[in-house]
This record gives structure tokens, C-alpha cells and sequence, in this order.
């Protein structure tokens, strides 16, 4: 992976740049106009992770990033600061290697540090270490917490100090003035460019309403980030999410924004497609999905959900065909993708019985080729 270089300067062409590539990779779909979503073009990662590299006394933040003169190899960058991480995770590093240098309780065998950070200024430092860590470290990583006005975790091999909270929170105001709170957890995924979510939540917002006589389900709906933000445009909501951290952050969030109109269900996006569709899936068992999930799945009392949209966010694999095809029975798609190619792939599809009403482009990772698209689809008449 090459370290972005950033050059403030360039920023509308590389957007330009990355408009036209998504134009001709999209034109035979016959798309409405893009809309072009910008970032900052500098200061625009809350959260980083960083290896810790040790020179003798010397101590630095480092990456890595392929030799061009030797492709098998990698090479060391020292990063004194970062200017595609936020102001904030700038402020620190340069403190955090001081208070480290020369104290050994805390530098022993430390290799990575992870920041998260939020648009006010919030703090939190993970110190990732080859050793176990004890009391003198905790007494001495209470004191740095103090200094540097952070909160600090200490992790090692089975090991995890939590010092104060194991997450941050992010508020997030929207263009109709509108603010939502979300609790950011270490170690979990949270969209790194706070400033493009707010962008995308919005248009979000914008393209579903008028939707309040239906429902939405949301797939791969994470801690919540869209759930949340879309939740007063609906009916009701149900949201699915296999992971079991980001289940518990997605129930916080709903109650500290106050919604009570929407749901999330821990199940897969194929589990939940299966319970809808009432399929059965045999296991080694023999016991059938039903019989295994049987009392999960009835508590989502499906039969009282009219499903008008669904919104998916999938992982960079994109959907697979069936998944894709179940999303025919949706007057409406909302897609938010992370990969053009496997996107792409599912709007070719999914063609034939839905067209592309919206669609944009939102700036993600600048000095990048990533692209982050949203699409909003409307079942043909």
C-alpha cells in the first residue's frame, strides 16, 4: 500500500479524475446526472492506525509500502505527521512519541498505536504490545491519559485494559440542522471520513422521503450509522448485522437518538433473505433454519412489516447473484457501495426491473482510486 500524498492544491482534479472513471464505467446503464460528493482534502481520517518503529533511542510512527525497485519487498516510512488523519490524531502523535521515548513501562515492546477521534476532538489511543501488561503499566498509562487528555486502551495477546470507555462519540449535524450521536467502539468498523458520512447520510435522507406509509429493512447495517438517520423517514425499520459488537453499538445508538420505530436483528444478510422468504436450510443436524433460529426469527414478526425499500451496504465482495436477485422484490433500492466493480456488477443484474433514479459519488479516501457510490433504484413500470 503507498502512503497518499497529499496535495491540497490538485484535490479538484483527482475528484474530476475519479468522476470520469465512474461516468464511463456507468454510461451503458444510462444514469441520471452524478452527483459529486467532496472531502476536506486534508485532515479528513478520525481514526488511524500507525506501526511503532524502534531505532535504538529513536521512536516513530511508521507504514509500509512495496520497493518499486524491488516488488517482493517493502520498505519503512517514517511518518512524523499525517495529513490525511484528522487535526487531532495530528496534535497527538508528535505527544504521544514524547511521553513514550523515555519511559520504558510504556515503551516496552509497544508496536502499533491505534487513534480514534472524533469531529469535536474526542480521543481515543490504543497501545498494541509483544508483552503482558501489569500494574505499573496501567499506573503509568492513567498518567498519559491525564496528559494528553485522551483515553486509553492497552491491548495485548489475550489482554485488554480499558482505562476509561472503549469508545467515542461522534455527533454528526446534518444539512436540515438536524444532529445524531453515534458511539464510535474501538476495534470496530465506523466510516473513517466523518465529514464524507455526513454527506452520505443526507443524501440518504434526501432520496427516502416521503416513504413514512412503508417499512425498510437495512442489510449489513453495522453500528447503526444509516439506521439511525433514516429511521423518522419510515414507518418502522428492521436492520440486520452478524456481528455481535456491532449489534450492542447499533441498540445504543437507537436509544441515545431516541428512536423507537426501528429494530436490529444479529443474523446475516442470507439468514434474514432465508426467514423472509420462508426457505428452510438443512444443516449436519438435520435440524432445519426454522428449528434452529425458530424463536430469533419470530420475534422479528415479519408478518408485520410492509417492506417498500431496502437499503444494503455491503463489503467490497459486492452481493452474490442470489442475494442480488432477492432485492428484485423491493420497489426500491438504496445501495451503498464501497467497490464500483462489484456494484457494477449488481445494477447489471438487477437491470432489467429496476433503474437508476439517483446516483452519486462520495470522495471517501482522497489520494486514492477508492471510490464510495450510492445509488437509489425504482422498481420500472
Amino acid at each position: 500500500m503507498a502512503v497518499p500524498v497529499v496535495e491540497p492544491e490538485r484535490y479538484s482534479q483527482q475528484l474530476e479524475a475519479k468522476r470520469d472513471i465512474i461516468l464511463r464505467r456507468f454510461a451503458h446503464l444510462d444514469p441520471p446526472s452524478l452527483e459529486v460528493f467532496a472531502s476536506p482534502p486534508s485532515y479528513f481520517r478520525q481514526r488511524c492506525e500507525f506501526r511503532l518503529w524502534h531505532e535504538g533511542d529513536d521512536l516513530f510512527y511508521a507504514m509500509f509500502e512495496v520497493d518499486a525497485e524491488d516488488p517482493s519487498s517493502k520498505k519503512i516510512v517514517r511518518l512524523d505527521q499525517y495529513s490525511v488523519a484528522s487535526q487531532r490524531i495530528n496534535e497527538l502523535m508528535p505527544q504521544l512519541i514524547e511521553a513514550l521515548r523515555d519511559d520504558p513501562a510504556l515503551r516496552y515492546k509497544l508496536f502499533q498505536v491505534d487513534f480514534l477521534t472524533t469531529l469535536a476532538g474526542e480521543a481515543l489511543v490504543t497501545l498494541i504490545y509483544h508483552r503482558a501488561l501489569d500494574d505499573d503499566w496501567e499506573q503509568k498509562a492513567r498518567a498519559l491519559q491525564v496528559r494528553l487528555d485522551v483515553m486509553i486502551i492497552g491491548r495485548a495477546r489475550k489482554q485488554r485494559r480499558v482505562l476509561e470507555r472503549d469508545h467515542v462519540w461522534e455527533r454528526l449535524a446534518l444539512d436540515d440542522e438536524r444532529e445524531f450521536v453515534y458511539q464510535q467502539v474501538e476495534n470496530s468498523f465506523t466510516q473513517p471520513n466523518a465529514q464524507i458520512n455526513r454527506k452520505m447520510l443526507t443524501w440518504a435522507r434526501d432520496v427516502t422521503r416521503g416513504s413514512q406509509q412503508g417499512d425498510l429493512v437495512e442489510l449489513y447495517c453495522g453500528n447503526g450509522n444509516f439506521t439511525v438517520a433514516l429511521a423518522e423517514n419510515f414507518r418502522r425499520v428492521l436492520a440486520t448485522e452478524i456481528s455481535r459488537t456491532a449489534v450492542a453499538s447499533a441498540q445504543i445508538n437507537l436509544t441515545a437518538n431516541g428512536i423507537d420505530n426501528a429494530v436490529v436483528a444479529r443474523m446475516s444478510a442470507e439468514e434474514f433473505a432465508q426467514a423472509l422468504a420462508n426457505q428452510k436450510l438443512d444443516d449436519k443436524s438435520g435440524e432445519t433454519l426454522g428449528e434452529r433460529k425458530g424463536r430469533r426469527v419470530s420475534a422479528m414478526a415479519l408478518e408485520e412489516y410492509a417492506f417498500t425499500t431496502v437499503l444494503v451496504d455491503p463489503p467490497r465482495a459486492g452481493l452474490d447473484e442470489h442475494s442480488c436477485e432477492q432485492l428484485r422484490d423491493y420497489s426500491r433500492i438504496v445501495y451503498i457501495s464501497c467497490n464500483p466493480q462489484t456494484l457494477l456488477n449488481n445494477l447489471e443484474q438487477l437491470n432489467n426491473t429496476h433503474a437508476i433514479a439517483r446516483f452519486a459519488l462520495f470522495d471517501q479516501f482522497p489520494w486514492t482510486d477508492h471510490c464510495e457510490c450510492g445509488v437509489l433504484l425504482e422498481r420500472r413500470v
